[in-house]
C-alpha cells in the first residue's frame, strides 16, 4: 500500500492567462483542499499564507498555494482583475483533481478573485484574507458587492488597522469576520501593541481553522 503524500510539492499549470505555479502542502488525513491566491504586491512567501499552510494540515486541510502566471513570469505589476480570474479558472481543475472539496481562497487582490469565481467553479466556501474593501483613504470606492455576491459560506480575516478596510467598515451580509486586533494590511502588528507576530498569526489560523471545522 502506498503511503500517502506528506512532503510539499510544486507543480505548473498552462492557464488561458500563462503558466501558473501550486505548491502543494498536504494533510495526512484530508478532508478539504484550501486554495490561496497571493496578493498585487507579493507572492506565496506571505506571513499568512505561510501560517495558514504550516497549520492546516494537522486538521485535515490540505493547502494549495497558488502563484499568478505574472509572478511566475518574474513581472512587477499584476495585471487587470479579468486576468487574473482567467488564470484562477483555468487552474480550478488542477485544484480539484485531487478530489477533495475545495475552499477558495486568498489575500487582498486574490481574496477578491476567490469571491468573483468561487460559486461558479464550484467551491464549498471562500476565505477573504485582507480583503480590500476599498482603496486607502477611498471608502466611497466600496467593492463590498463582490463579498456580497459569493453565495457561499464566507469569512473574512481581517487587520484591525488595514487601511483598505478595518472590520467596523464592512456592511452586514451574510458572512463571518474574525478580527487580528492592531493588524496592517499584510497583518503586521506594531510593537506598542503587546501582540507579537506569532501571536497574531495564532489568532488568524486559529480562526480560520475553527471555521474551516464546519465546512463539509
Amino acid at each position: 500500500m502506498t503511503a500517502p503524500e506528506t512532503q510539499p510539492r510544486t507543480e505548473t499549470v498552462d492557464t488561458g492567462a500563462g503558466t501558473a505555479r501550486i505548491t502543494w502542502v498536504p494533510a495526512e488525513r484530508p478532508r478539504l483542499l484550501l486554495a490561496l491566491g497571493h496578493g498585487a504586491g507579493g507572492g506565496i512567501e506571505a506571513r499568512d499564507l505561510q501560517a495558514l499552510a504550516a497549520a492546516l494540515p494537522a486538521h485535515g486541510v490540505g493547502v494549495a498555494l497558488v502563484e499568478q502566471p505574472w509572478r511566475v513570469a518574474g513581472k512587477k505589476l499584476a495585471p487587470a482583475p479579468k486576468t487574473l480570474d482567467t488564470a484562477w479558472r483555468g487552474l480550478w481543475p488542477a485544484l480539484s483533481a485531487p478530489g477533495l472539496p475545495v475552499v477558495a481562497g486568498g489575500r487582498s487582490a486574490g481574496a477578491r478573485v476567490a469571491c468573483r469565481t468561487a460559486a461558479s467553479l464550484g467551491a464549498r466556501a471562500v476565505l477573504a484574507l485582507s480583503f480590500p474593501l476599498h482603496p486607502p483613504g477611498r471608502p466611497e470606492r466600496s467593492r463590498a458587492d463582490e463579498l456580497l455576491g459569493t453565495g457561499l459560506p464566507t469569512l473574512v480575516v481581517q487587520g484591525g488597522n488595514d487601511p483598505f478596510g478595518r472590520p467596523a467598515e464592512f456592511p452586514p451580509g451574510d458572512y463571518r469576520t474574525a478580527e487580528v486586533p492592531h493588524g496592517d494590511h499584510g497583518f503586521a502588528v506594531p510593537r506598542k501593541s503587546g501582540l507579537t507576530e506569532a501571536q497574531a498569526m495564532e489568532v488568524l489560523t486559529t480562526a480560520v481553522t475553527d471555521w474551516l471545522a464546519g465546512i463539509e
